[in-house]
């Protein structure tokens, strides 16, 4: 028999699933970096108080091109921290 999850703990789970996304919706079809190549969005953890989103990526390729994605990333964090923030409407 399954039980439902409180609401406290499911509220975060949707909202992490909305951020997954528009973050990978962003970097199939706005982020133009060539260096982030073939990037996917495995998971994201909320904080309870939805302040705090943690991005989990899987990066294909050698040391060196995973290297260059995750700074391509980190140089696309301001752009997909402002696509989060239009698509998420929260009280």
């Amino acid at each position: 028999m399954r039980r439902e999850r409180s609401g406290s703990k499911r509220r975060p789970d949707q909202v992490g699933e909305v951020i997954r996304q528009v973050i990978a919706e962003a970097l199939l079809h706005e982020v133009r970096d060539p260096r982030i190549g073939l990037t996917t969005v495995t998971a994201v953890e909320v904080s309870p108080d939805l302040s705090y989103a943690r991005v989990s990526v899987a990066v294909h390729g050698d040391a060196e091109e995973r290297a260059q994605a995750l700074d391509g990333l980190a140089s696309a964090a301001g752009f997909l921290r402002s696509r989060v923030a239009k698509a998420l409407v929260t009280r």
